[in-house]
């Protein structure tokens, strides 16, 4: 068995949280990151938009905290979002000195562009391609920095904690790494850390369509959930309003700033050629800048009703170059699909898009178990509330790795050195005969928390995706009990895990309020509180 013990800080994910943290951390300490897959497979690659920060003329740090607190339905914590709006100009410099090449207006201002939610002109971008731009550069600075490895097809399973300590002598709610599964090898190794970070993105594959890559299992929050943090928020499952509708190319999301460049929704026209009804002025009167869940409840209510396939997203009425030079990814992807987004609309559904809940944090990235942090999507900081307002996603991560990491510098010497690990035991488990039980239950979890845990949710459909949870975790724990763990595996018992924290968030929900909407409790309650979830037992 290997065992990894040659680094100060261990980070479990490598996309703008982790990579931030490791940058900042590599000054002084030895640090690993870990990727499940590439090192650039994440969800921040993924990233069409933008990051949010306060820098027009006339924008204020007020003015983005208000638009971040009403997005969020009430239910963020205020000194969250001051601590991330005030932080985000910061950030922005930082990118830039790290070379993210950010679009430029003539006079060499940067360039800003508007979302859904926002009341000002304030997100940064690389023309909709921003996400790649920004873990192109993290990951050359880490590359060349000696102090930060990173390993690519490691597969975390499980956080070290108490309970693995040669001779029973562990710290209770303390946690020294991990065990990772090495695709390469298929060997099991131990990774030991005086701290540990979660980096490891959302659980946006838990539902059948998700804009999310394929490694969004929800790793992290499942982890940590089991070792004893709590979790909080699970329910508020962003789903995002414009998904291009392909039978073939699945998961191809069309950004936010489509609309926020003045992009329409149509109900389709039913002669070629003719323009659709304008239908979101019978929802919301912003239209389509409407917040991410109102304009995807408007779209499910469109489709329902007149039983569609999928809505229109037009911006065929601008200029041709215009279109072009905004959005030049989107325009030459669907070109391929055959449609030409300057002269005819996109077809358009709603996908799972964003984990608004997760582990609980600080405003420091401490979770509950000490010596382990987490950053961006798999972390509730406060910042979301009930709904993520649109380009805020990237800009925690950043402030938060990078909170995450002073953290752990201006408390080392309070994180000893770890004690002796037991390593992975395998001694009773075979390899498995029986792939197929595993991709079955993959499937089944994943339509029935579309079909039951969806947009529009009912107590009935929750109780229905409840039962089925327990049986599948069943399944799965004497699976997991029997055999060799594989990458399939692996996720498999994590994304029944989080299906499991997901629904019973939303039982406790008793309110429709963000992005949990439910039709037996269709009002907001007067009171916003947040849902946390406690482990019955602490390690």
């Amino acid at each position: 068995m290997t065992l990894r013990n040659d680094h100060d800080v261990l980070i479990i994910g490598s996309g703008a949280a982790g990579l931030t943290a490791a940058i900042r951390l590599a000054e002084t300490k030895r640090v690993l990151v870990l990727a499940k897959g590439e090192i650039s497979g994440g969800s921040t690659s993924w990233a069409q938009g933008g990051i949010a920060a306060v820098l027009e003329p006339g924008d204020t740090f007020d003015s983005h905290i208000q638009d971040t607190m009403v997005a969020g339905a009430g239910l963020n914590r205020r000194e969250t979002v001051e601590f991330v709006v005030e932080n985000a100009p910061a950030e922005i410099d930082s990118l830039i000195k790290m070379g993210v090449p950010f679009n430029r207006e003539a006079d060499d201002d940067l360039h800003l562009t508007r979302e859904g939610g926002h009341s000002h002109r304030r997100i940064v971008h690389v023309d909709d391609a921003t996400g790649w731009a920004v873990q192109e550069a993290l990951q050359r600075t880490a590359a060349a920095n000696p102090n930060i490895t990173m390993l690519p097809d490691m597969v975390a399973i499980d956080l070290i904690s108490g309970r693995h300590v040669a001779g029973d002598k562990g710290e209770a709610g303390r946690i020294w790494g991990a065990y990772a599964l090495n695709r390469v090898t298929g060997e099991v190794e131990t990774v030991t850390a005086r701290a540990t970070i979660l980096a490891t993105g959302g659980a946006g594959r838990t539902y059948l369509f998700s804009t999310s890559p394929r490694g969004a299992t929800g790793d992290g929050i499942a982890m940590a959930w089991r070792a004893g943090a709590r979790i909080s928020n699970m329910e508020f499952m962003q789903f995002h309003p414009t998904c291009l509708y392909n039978l073939e190319v699945k998961n191809f999301l069309i950004t936010e700033a489509v609309r926020g460049e003045g992009g329409h929704l149509l109900i389709p026209a039913k002669e070629k050629g003719e323009r659709g009804y304008r239908f979101m002025g019978d929802f919301d009167e912003r239209m389509e800048l409407a917040p991410r869940d109102v304009v995807a409840r408007a779209i499910d209510h469109e489709i329902k009703r007149l039983g569609l396939d999928y809505v229109h997203l037009d911006i065929s009425h601008q200029e041709p170059e215009f279109v072009k030079g905004h959005f030049p990814t989107i325009y030459a992807k669907l070109m391929g699909l055959g449609i030409d987004i300057t002269r005819e609309p996109i077809p358009v559904v709603p996908a799972q898009h964003y984990t608004c809940g997760g582990v609980l944090i600080d405003l420091n990235g401490r979770t509950d178990l000490k010596g382990l942090y987490a950053a961006g999507e798999v972390s509730e900081s406060g910042l979301h509330g009930a709904n993520r307002l649109a380009s805020n996603s990237l800009l925690e991560c950043f402030v938060f790795g990078g909170a995450a990491a002073q953290d752990i510098l201006d408390s080392w010497n309070e994180l000893d050195a770890p004690p002796n690990i037991n390593p992975w035991d395998e001694s009773r488990v075979t390899d498995s005969d029986e792939e197929v039980v595993v991709q079955h239950n993959w499937r089944e979890i994943r339509r029935f928390m579309w079909d039951y845990v969806g947009i529009v949710r009912t107590t009935k459909r929750l109780e229905r995706a409840q039962h089925r949870v327990e049986l599948l975790q069943q399944e799965v724990d004497e699976y997991y009990g029997n055999f060799r763990v594989t990458m399939d595996l692996i996720e498999l018992r994590n994304l029944i895990e989080v299906a499991s924290l997901i629904v019973r968030s939303a039982l406790t929900r008793t309110e429709s309020r963000g992005l949990h909407y439910t039709s037996d409790y269709p009002e907001r309650a007067d009171r916003a509180r947040d849902t946390v979830l406690v482990p019955r037992v602490r390690d």
